[in-house]
């Protein structure tokens, strides 16, 4: 039988805990409602329990010392909530929320602010995050703590959060987990997957992150349908992929990155590895940037233009066969569509000419867009005098009158 607790403001200088009183007084699967006023944190939830706001400042705050609400129990529920003031401590995790061995939990319409980390979830299941607001401690970016920290953490669903100027958002060993209609704005790595496989982000926002997307350690995993801008600070790229197998990058909107897709592929790695497809990536300071011989790539039907380097490759190594690349377009492409078939009749090709010296020697770089290496690339482009490396051929370029 359920039953309902009803507490009114507390002060916080007493020396108990009412709220925590509450929570051991509470039978399994009891709703507390709590009306607006401070209550006080550091409090531990170990039976499935609900604990809801009822006012528009429902506060529970905790002593700056480790984290403000652990959860042990499955099936707890934390709704309209204001979770402040954790701890300082990096190596014990200190949260607004710690989520331990749990499933079936959620935490909906809450504000986590003033806190390392966000929400550290070990071990955690089949739950709910939706809706919540989620910062950390105004202190330089890698002194914050994780928005979301999840190890070993699968069938989540993350949905409709606004996670801001916090350090990452991580995840280990951590499968089959739902991102949707997020927004990640002002983080260093907004998210960082490591060995975690069949996860999928859609409809995601992210902005004035230093790098948006990061994967090192994926398979199958889908990236539908984001908004990946303006990422800043010295890398300043939108996707990061590295050790990937499977991964589906579709239906995006790439733009006012330094790096818009920088793509770490492996010599040895052996079939189709990445599929780029239908994207926008746009006025970006590089659209594809290879670290590595160019493999197992199919990049079909995307819309390159206004970048300032179509491809980059900054080691040696070749354009394998091994790559599908047709039907984009690329505003440098200067053939023409002689049968209207809206394909040009020439493959777009990339070639890296003297201009290009600084993706190998960063040196250079000095002197990029500058007057004598414009020339030496008009030069090499109308009468070469060093063969170019050929990085990149699409066969079926789209072609686009003006």
């Amino acid at each position: 039988m359920r039953i309902l607790l009803l507490l009114f403001p507390l002060l916080s200088s007493l020396s108990a805990n009412p709220l925590q009183e509450a929570i051991e007084k509470a039978n399994p699967h009891a709703t507390i409602k709590l009306q607006s006023g401070h209550y006080k944190g550091n409090i531990t939830i170990n039976k499935p329990l609900t604990i809801l706001g009822m006012g528009e400042d429902v506060i529970i705050e905790g002593d700056g010392k480790g984290s403000v609400i652990t959860i042990t129990s499955a099936f707890v529920h934390l709704k309209n909530l204001t979770i402040k003031s954790s701890g300082e401590r990096m190596h014990m995790l200190d949260a607004a929320i710690s989520m331990h061995k749990v499933h079936k939990c959620s935490i909906v319409a809450c504000r986590l602010e003033d806190v390392l980390y966000g929400i550290d979830m070990d071990m955690v299941s089949d739950s709910r995050f939706e809706d919540n607001y989620i910062t950390s401690k105004s202190y330089d970016i890698p002194l914050r703590g994780d928005g979301l920290k999840m190890y070993y953490s699968s069938k989540n669903l993350i949905r409709n959060n606004t996670i801001e100027k916090v350090r990452d958002i991580t995840l280990n060993y951590s499968h089959n987990n739902s991102f949707i209609e997020n927004k990640f704005t002002a983080n260093r790595f907004a998210t960082h997957l490591s060995m975690s496989n069949g996860n999928i982000f859609k409809g995601n926002s992210y902005r004035y992150n230093s790098v948006g997307i990061m994967l090192m350690g994926a398979k199958d995993t889908k990236v539908i349908g984001n908004s990946i801008t303006s990422s800043n600070g010295a890398a300043g790229i939108a996707v990061m992929i590295g050790a990937v197998a499977n991964f589906l990058f579709q239906d995006n909107v790439v733009r006012y990155n330094a790096k818009a897709l920088y793509i770490d592929g492996k010599e040895k790695e052996r079939g189709m590895k990445r599929f780029i497809i239908n994207n926008e990536i746009a006025y970006n300071g590089e659209a594809f940037h290879f670290h590595a011989t160019i493999k197992d790539n199919k990049i079909t039907r995307n819309r390159v233009f206004g970048n300032i380097d179509d491809v980059v490759k900054d080691i040696s190594g070749s354009f394998a066969d091994s790559n599908i690349v047709e039907y984009n377009y690329w505003d440098r492409y200067a053939g023409f569509d002689r049968d209207k078939d809206g394909v040009g009749d020439t493959p777009y090709k990339v070639y890296q000419y003297a201009d290009a010296l600084w993706h190998y020697n960063k040196k250079v770089k000095f002197f990029y867009a500058s007057p004598i290496m414009t020339l030496l690339n008009f030069l090499s482009q109308l009468a070469p005098f060093i063969e170019p490396n050929l990085i990149l051929v699409d066969k079926k370029p789209i072609y686009q009158s003006l």
